[in-house]
């Protein structure tokens, strides 16, 4: 049977999009891997919202526009601002349990935030409340059906329209058609393109690629969020360890133990992200070492252990007592600001095609997002996603599409991670990028009968690294997440987003 409806990705704005269309027709949501496994169930610092008594939502929204560097569309930050407060009610609603203060929901602060405004769950695991919340919910819903361990490569395209999905079933091997009335890519972010990452195995950008490659507009894609404090111990993963513990005090340190981003921002520990992410990388070419700390010895060691359980357990199983020695600590890529171009209703330049959280750009971010808007924005533009998919609930699918023919790069995902973290990550030159678009062209491109999942994401890898490095080329300056070290200074022509198909070089408007 054909569904109504086909919702790419388990995680927030998947599933709250989905809960949305049950009452419009029939759901199928189907998963990469596991249905808990998604960047939401990693988003550990919180969900930003203008709840408190002293904040108000004209305050979230200047600073969120403040944090985006001159790009953020003014039009899809008022509406994530405005409806967010009624979508954490929704949420509580619906049972999320968020951390609370007797009665009070607890808030609190994270950089560049003018207010205490972040909601947290059982301290440090807020994205995995809220996937859980949402998750129930949707499985309440008896038109709603779950698919797991299929992961999505190609789109359906049949006379202009999306007409569903190619999916590669993991049991199998093989390359299946699932078709729909209209489709949702809700499938996460990037970030598994370079070697330092906090995401998931599964964020190999794959929504962003089978997108580009049916010919959907791509946005802001140069724009890529490196954390600053990601656990650096050798043989361990990428562990995040969340702004919230520097907004709880905690300070960076040298291996001499000077605290550097004394003089690195007025805001110091609590400057913007790329501001940090950029002088933690100056300081360890300054000193050679391979890391810095992130301090919160000085800090009450049961409110750490309280406050952080799940970082604390986490650090302490890989060596490190946050509580007596500092965390080793260095950047990591994060979050993707752009994707695929959506307008506030989440519709794509594709009839039919739909999408929504990392793997769309709204224009909520800008250059560079204000902590914990994400899992905000997932809820919010899922949400309106959703409720704007219903219109296609009458109309029936294009008639047989073949399957795209698929070729993929001669190369390894560990090489083409280690090319995006030297020429494409945290500074970047011309001549880098030039160089890694003229190495990706140059890639073989080869046949495969019965491919496997892990080819596709070397497709999806090579296609995502191929945008950034382009997009990024055609950028000729320095602005939020995106650093040249050939032209470090703001530029006003180039306050635009940048804008790149299948059809067309970058461009700005």
């Amino acid at each position: 049977m054909t569904p109504d409806f086909l919702v790419v990705g388990a995680g927030v704005a998947g599933l709250r999009a989905a809960i949305e269309l049950a009452e419009a027709g029939s759901v199928l949501v189907v998963a990469k891997d596991s249905l808990r496994e998604s960047s939401s169930e990693y988003a550990q610092g919180g969900i930003a919202v203008a709840l408190s008594d002293d904040d108000e939502v004209q305050l979230h929204e200047q600073d969120t526009i403040a944090a985006g560097d001159g790009l953020c569309d003014p039009e899809a930050v008022r509406v994530l601002v405005e409806e967010g407060p009624g979508a954490i009610q929704q949420l509580i609603d619906w049972g999320a349990e968020f951390d609370r203060e007797g009665l009070k929901l607890a808030f609190s602060r994270e950089g560049a935030h003018s207010r205490n405004r972040i909601l947290h769950a059982h301290g440090d695991s807020t994205g995995r409340e809220i996937s859980r919340t949402l998750y129930h919910k949707a499985a309440s819903l008896k038109n709603i059906q779950f698919h797991s361990y299929m992961a999505v490569t190609d789109l359906l395209v049949a006379d202009g329209e999306t007409v569903g999905v190619v999916a590669c079933d993991s049991s199998t091997r093989r390359s299946v058609p699932l078709r729909a009335h209209a489709v949702l890519l809700a499938t996460g972010g990037l970030g598994r393109v370079y070697t330092e990452t906090t995401n998931p195995d599964v964020a190999t950008g794959d929504g962003v690629a089978a997108a580009y490659r049916a010919g959907a507009a791509i946005s802001d894609i140069e724009f890529v969020q490196f954390h600053p404090t990601a656990l650096h111990v050798e043989g361990a993963p990428r562990f995040l360890l969340s702004e919230a513990l520097r907004g709880e005090g905690a300070r960076l340190r040298n291996a001499a133990g000077e605290f550097f981003m004394e003089h690195c921002h007025p805001l110091k520990d609590l400057a913007p992200r790329d501001v940090v992410a950029r002088s933690i990388v100056a300081e360890i070419q300054r000193t050679g070492e391979r890391h810095v700390f992130l301090d919160l010895t000085h800090l009450p060691a049961d409110f750490t252990r309280k406050r952080f359980p799940r970082i604390y357990e986490t650090c302490l199983q890989h060596g490190v007592d946050l509580t007596k020695d500092p965390a080793p600590v260095h950047p990591a890529a994060h979050y993707a600001m752009g994707g695929v171009r959506t307008d506030l209703y989440g519709r794509t330049n594709l009839p039919r095609l739909f999408a929504a959280g990392e793997v769309a750009c709204t224009g909520v971010h800008g250059a560079n997002r204000l902590a914990s808007n994400s899992l905000l924005e997932g809820v919010v533009f899922g949400a309106r996603a959703g409720a704007m998919m219903r219109e296609w609930a009458g109309f029936s699918a294009s008639g047989s599409t073949p399957l795209p023919e698929c070729v993929f790069p001669e190369t390894s995902e560990e090489n083409l991670r280690r090319l995006a973290w030297d020429r494409c990550g945290i500074l970047r030159s011309g001549e880098g990028l030039a160089e890694t678009h003229e190495r990706l062209v140059q890639m073989a491109q080869v046949h495969c009968p019965q491919p496997s999942r892990a080819l596709f994401e070397v497709r999806s890898l090579h296609q995502v690294l191929s945008l950034i490095a382009r997009c990024a080329l055609a950028r000729q300056e320095s602005r939020g997440a995106h650093y040249r070290i050939d032209y470090p200074e703001k530029r006003p022509e180039f306050r635009k987003h940048s804008l790149i198909t299948k059809t067309n070089e970058p461009t700005f408007f």
